[in-house]
């Protein structure tokens, strides 16, 4: 199967990985119909391991092949990077602005349960779209500049991103099994809110393969958007569990198996 997936087009591997990470938020999302609770550690575990994996990510799979294409393409190398990170970090920061703006609408006219639910749903739905476009970038890199990045570096992100979703689908549907909605309803909104991973990912791959001048601000954007999630979200949580110390820890291991991955395989 993996001889298989090697020989696809970019754009249907990037489809694919989306799709995979999409079901792995659903498998997360499922732990409300079988269980009322996971174990607060595990869930700090994994995002602790993943974060790490996707701050390696940044520099090894994104921001270093990007400064290279942008030498190569003999740009001001320093200002494309620059405006491509920061873009991508500032989207992210507006989005959450955004949120919290419509969040506080809906506190006047709705429950704080409902509220809180529709926050935490509308807030991991629009950190996944930075992702599928990262995966997009990962996989339609690859056959552009096979010597900075390859797709051993591109599969290892997506299970990195894997990782991290399976404890966002059920960071979704237990607080809403919680709040009074039904199994049914808890699971299928935890496990859509990566429904739109598969359809970036498609996006950022069809980017890249048309329009090649542009890699190095797509892959700095994606860089400072992942960057941003993972300093936002991913390590705040992680770092609430008591075992801090373990945790950092995790992070470390994550950090080293992508770079581990990028110096070997790269």
């Amino acid at each position: 199967m993996l001889f298989y997936f090697l020989n696809f087009h970019p754009i249907l591997q990037s489809l694919c990985a989306g799709c995979f990470t999409f079901f792995i938020t659903a498998f997360g999302s499922a732990i409300v119909i079988f269980f009322k609770t996971i174990h607060k550690s595990i869930m700090d575990s994994m995002l602790a391991i993943s974060a790490g994996i996707m701050l390696a990510a940044s520099f090894f799979s994104l921001l270093n092949p990007a400064i290279e294409i942008a030498n190569q393409l003999h740009m001001i190398t320093w200002f494309v990077i620059l405006v491509g990170f920061c873009c991508g970090g500032l989207l992210l920061y507006f989005g959450n602005q955004l949120l919290d703006f419509y969040t506080k609408k809906i506190h006047k006219r709705k429950k704080q349960s409902f509220r809180r639910c529709m926050m935490l749903f509308t807030s991991i739905t629009l950190h996944n779209i930075p992702e599928g476009l990262v995966l997009g970038v990962a996989y339609a890199s690859v056959p552009l500049v096979s010597q900075s990045t390859n797709i051993a570096a591109a599969i290892a992100l997506t299970i990195g991103i894997a990782i991290q979703n399976f404890p966002e689908g059920s960071a979704i549907s237990l607080p809403m099994r919680r709040d009074g909605f039904s199994r049914f309803h808890s699971f299928l909104f935890g496990s859509f809110s990566a429904i739109v991973e598969p359809v970036f990912a498609c996006i950022g791959a069809a980017l890249v393969l048309k329009i090649q001048s542009i890699l190095p601000f797509v892959l700095s954007f994606t860089a400072g958007a992942m960057i941003f999630v993972t300093v936002l979200e991913l390590i705040p949580e992680s770092q609430s569990n008591p075992k801090k110390g373990l945790m950092t820890l995790l992070h470390m291991l994550g950090f080293s198996i992508m770079m581990i991955l990028e110096l070997v395989l790269g």
